[in-house]
């Protein structure tokens, strides 16, 4: 199994309280994701704010209109520091998605850093150069944007 990383860095100004109560929250998910995955959350076990063993499951919009159920869970807190969450079904060989915070000059640094691997061996192969790690970039390319506009609106209202 071929497994691939995407790691991208982005500075937000914003505290590393602020970064923690956003990004803690399952549900401003749908907020980062592109409009077009149709990215819809069914359950949250326990209560709205991550800890350690919690499951989300979803349901989005993998290739156009194809909805994938998919069920992560939140495998490692270490609050106000970083997350893990993995599949644990879905669409994926292996999704392993490190969240880390770091306190930097003006906000904080946000590392996002995914190791995944596409089922079908060879398929899979061939399915990620055509067009899987084209669709995870974009996903992180659509985040950057949101999360550069939304806290940049932020720290001009404040």
């Amino acid at each position: 199994m071929k497994v691939y990383t995407l790691t991208r860095k982005q500075t937000l100004p914003i505290s590393m309280e602020e970064a923690w109560d956003f990004f803690s929250s399952p549900v401003n998910l749908k907020e980062i994701t592109p409009k077009h995955m149709k990215f819809e959350i069914k359950y949250i076990s326990g209560r709205d704010r991550m800890y350690a063993g919690q499951i989300i499951r979803y349901i989005v919009n993998v290739l156009p209109a194809i909805p994938v159920k998919w069920t992560t869970e939140i495998t490692h807190v270490n609050e106000p520091y970083y997350f893990v969450d993995e599949q644990r079904f879905g669409p994926y060989a292996l999704w392993h998605h490190q969240h880390r915070f770091k306190p930097v000059e003006g906000g904080v640094e946000m590392i996002d850093e995914v190791n995944y691997a596409v089922p079908f061996g060879i398929l899979g192969r061939l399915a990620n150069w055509l067009f899987v790690s084209k669709q995870v970039n974009t996903i992180f390319d659509y985040r950057f944007e949101v999360l550069d506009q939304l806290f940049k609106r932020k720290k001009v209202a404040a």
